[in-house]
């Protein structure tokens, strides 16, 4: 039987990228990625005030498909249109909120700290994200000629970058830095820093600066690198702006440390994210006195797979 064609529309930023790509893989579908342009001034209207016409976005070329799955605000029309101007029956998903009347879509998929909810809605502990257990596994030896030769297990730092609510001042990740380092000191752990594509150029030289030459600061964004860091930590330290870094970090099961960043303005809902997930056992705060702790693996990708598998009988 020959597997259903997909098309991915996303802004292309790579949160949005690894959220479609991964519920697709989970699927088990053929597909290509396309980057939605907007038209003019629709670029700054909300979709609930946008047509759903072929004017309002640069033509995706494709005309084979089952399957639309799309992220991200910029998204919304095209995925409506496309569905609604296809000469067979498509199903279309949309991750994160729409804005729009949700029976434009078969399903929604959204984390529960947004509290959308209706029946075609899928909640979600976390963002689904392209991870795989066995991706991760497959990589662990990546990083063998990186990492120092000693007798040290290993913590990793996976850093995002500065957001509309979070600063990565220099101050800020001093703050972070020193309360890490007394994590590190008093675990023996050997740090691994994993730069994410949000990362600024001088975070990364200030963690080089900082922690020398006796631990490991990877340079540049490298996923294989990131892979075997999630598989070599004993623990995992993760910056608070990234929602999705930390549901991948879930995936290993291992105990993952929240660096916070004071807000600029009013993150209730990133905190209700890490509420969550303190509460499911998988997160505490970098500076907690804590021990090891243990959860289930976190693997929402899948279970949204099996979901929609169910209902669509493929």
């Amino acid at each position: 039987m020959n597997k259903l064609k997909g098309i991915l529309l996303t802004q292309g930023m790579h949160g949005m990228i690894s959220q479609v790509e991964g519920l697709a893989k989970a699927l088990d579908i053929d597909f290509t990625h396309h980057t939605v342009e907007l038209n003019n001034f629709w670029k700054m209207i909300p979709p609930r005030l946008t047509p759903i016409s072929q004017s309002v976005y640069k033509k995706i070329e494709s005309s084979e498909f089952d399957i639309i799955i799309s992220c991200g605000r910029k998204s919304v029309i095209p995925s409506i249109h496309l569905k609604n101007i296809s000469k067979k029956k498509v199903m279309n998903i949309h991750i994160q909120d729409p804005k729009v009347n949700l029976d434009h879509f078969d399903f929604v998929v959204v984390p529960e700290h947004d509290s959308l909810q209706g029946q075609n809605v899928i909640n979600t502990k976390g963002a689904i994200h392209y991870l795989t257990k066995d991706e991760i596994i497959k990589n662990k030896s990546y990083l063998d000629t990186f990492i120092k030769k000693d007798e040290r297990k290993i913590c990793s730092l996976i850093l995002g970058g500065p957001t509309q609510y979070y600063e990565y001042s220099i101050k800020n990740i001093k703050n972070i830095f020193s309360i890490l380092e007394i994590l590190l000191k008093k675990k023996n752990f050997q740090l691994i820093v994993i730069p994410s594509m949000r990362t600024p150029r001088d975070i990364i030289n200030y963690a080089l600066d900082y922690f020398g030459e006796n631990h490991t600061i990877i340079n540049n964004v490298d996923k294989n690198a990131y892979l075997s860091a999630l598989a070599l930590s004993e623990s995992i330290v993760v910056t608070c702006d990234s929602s999705s870094m930390i549901s991948e970090a879930a995936l290993t099961g291992k105990p993952i440390y929240i660096a916070n960043i004071l807000p600029k303005k009013n993150d209730k809902r990133f905190q209700k994210f890490r509420k969550l997930f303190r509460e499911l056992n998988i997160t505490r705060n970098l500076g907690d006195d804590e021990e090891n702790w243990n959860y289930q693996k976190l693997d929402e990708t899948n279970r949204v797979a099996k979901i929609i598998k169910k209902k669509f009988n493929f």
